[in-house]
């Protein structure tokens, strides 16, 4: 009966927020919010259905040792930027009458004990799709249910989630533009409104025990260089990154491909930690329109596409292809040319930029995810599962979700993919997207004195010149691992025999 009962309330759709917001009678007299990749207190589903139905509500977050344990690298800039932003929820929280109780060890027996010390009758949380995190729930729904306590879950990190938009005959969507195109017919005003947790704040209390904060230390890691690369955390961050963004958003279409450009939202890991408010993000590029704000929602579209490709497809998380004829590319799976790829020292500028970009500060731009990630599969010939799983330890932004797919994209494994037959041209790439050489010259300093037009396959530079420039192929700077036009036709090969 719990098991059914659970799952019931899994697969329901969340209620629209505003339903006579202010005939909401508590029915129950303690709840216990559970943050988890939702770091913010405005705009919240959990936080208001608790809000709504308990007359006392008490906030947790977890730093789970089940995920901390996994994590290689005790730098991790993720870990920093979740203390931060974890921080500055404590802080608002206390202001509002609350708290926000912080915990270290495995949350799926830090939440069941802590719903009993403070002798909840329910735990609310907003959902999350990953299948770890749904394993983690199912268990911790079972402990609460032993305890007499409900496990609720709500509807927050997507505008439409799971079964919400289908094909007519009842499918999930296989390919973006439809799904884009019914997405878009369904979205209407109400279901942008956000939470109005501020007006049922005054049932936010404090537990009558202490809450201190862990440092990062306590925690297994060290600092990082995140202030130095001036990315600002928390719920007023994401503020500060959105303004700042809106006033360029009309620029976005024309901006967002040039890394040398300030042409992304550099929102992506807000959106992944939840300091800022999907449905606030869409509303206001939905009511804006023109075309940066069109481009814009698309791209927010198609993290909701992959959300569901997960949820109706989980495999894809365990490394298997959406498209099951790829399922055993044979790929040489060059050790050397992987690390060297990693290493930013292919001798293909624009991919090395891309990487070392990546190493140095945690974030890529986006057109060099699909170029490092093409180059990867498609020149190189290493298993794209590798990196994808590169990317999952370095990216600060790192959404299981959105790598995958995006990686499949690349791979041309997934659904609407990238079709196997095209494939980037590293140089063509970089003279298209970085003319100057702004963005190369940033990260392979080595090629600064490189002309602009030379820079982007600096290995045909006469001898002598590149003696001249201080710029020596295969000295200070390396030569191309690969050749390009040769590794285009043993890729071409390599998907054609798939499956034979």
């Amino acid at each position: 009966m719990v098991v059914i009962a659970f799952y019931a309330n899994w697969h329901a759709t969340t209620p629209a927020p505003h339903y006579n917001i202010d005939m909401h009678i508590p029915t129950h007299d303690r709840a216990l919010v559970w943050f988890r990749r939702d770091l913010r207190d405005f705009d919240h589903a959990a936080l208001y259905h608790a809000l709504v139905s308990a007359n006392a509500v008490y906030a947790a977050f977890v730093f789970d040792t089940d995920i901390l344990n996994a994590l290689d690298d005790p730098f991790d800039r993720r870990v920093e930027f979740i203390l931060e932003s974890v921080t500055e929820l404590k802080q608002s929280l206390q202001k509002a009458g609350g708290d926000l109780i912080v915990l270290h060890g495995r949350a799926t027996e830090e939440i069941p004990a802590l719903a009993t010390r403070l002798d909840v009758q329910t735990v609310h949380a907003n959902r999350d799709y990953e299948p770890a995190a749904i394993r983690r729930d199912e268990k911790v729904a079972q402990f609460l249910s032993d305890r007499g306590v409900t496990l609720h879950l709500y509807k927050d990190q997507v505008i439409f989630e799971q079964e919400e938009v289908m094909t007519q005959g009842g499918k999930p969507y296989g390919v973006f533009t439809p799904y884009r195109n019914a997405w878009l017919k369904k979205l209407d005003a109400f279901t942008l409104e956000p939470y109005p947790v501020e007006r049922h704040a005054s049932r936010l209390k404090r537990p009558a025990f202490a809450c201190p904060m862990p440092t990062l230390e306590t925690l297994g890691f060290t600092r990082t260089n995140l202030t130095e690369m001036h990315l600002p955390t928390g719920m007023s961050g994401g503020a500060h990154l959105f303004a700042d963004f809106a006033s360029r958003l009309d620029r976005y279409q024309d901006a967002r491909d040039y890394p040398a450009v300030k042409g992304p939202s550099y929102l992506s890991v807000h959106l992944r930690f939840g300091t800022v408010s999907i449905r606030g993000l869409a509303r206001s590029a939905w009511q804006r329109g023109g075309r940066g704000a069109e481009t814009w929602l698309s791209e927010l579209i198609w993290r909701d596409f992959y959300f569901q490709v997960l949820h109706h497809h989980p495999e894809v998380a365990a490394g298997h292809t959406f498209k099951p004829e790829f399922e055993h590319l044979a790929f040489p799976d060059d050790a050397g040319l992987f690390q060297a790829w990693c290493e930013g020292r292919t001798g293909y500028p624009l991919v090395d930029a891309g990487m070392r970009q990546l190493n140095q500060t945690g974030y890529m731009h986006n057109r060099l995810r699909m170029v490092t990630a093409s180059f990867l599969v498609k020149d190189l010939l290493v298993d794209w599962r590798k990196g994808e799983a590169y990317f999952a330890r370095k990216l600060i932004d790192f959404d299981l979700a959105a790598n995958n797919g995006g990686w499949q994209w690349a791979a041309s494994t997934g659904c609407d993919a990238q079709p196997w037959f095209r494939i980037f041209n590293p140089v063509t790439q970089s003279e298209k997207f970085d003319p100057q050489g702004k963005f190369i010259r940033k990260y392979v300093p080595e090629l600064a004195a490189c002309p602009d037009r030379e820079i982007h396959s600096p290995w045909k530079i006469e001898p002598v010149r590149q003696r001249a420039l201080g710029i020596v192929i295969g000295e200070n700077y390396p030569a191309p691992v690969v050749d390009h036009a040769a590794q285009r036709i043993r890729a071409l090969a390599l998907y054609k025999n798939a499956g034979q």
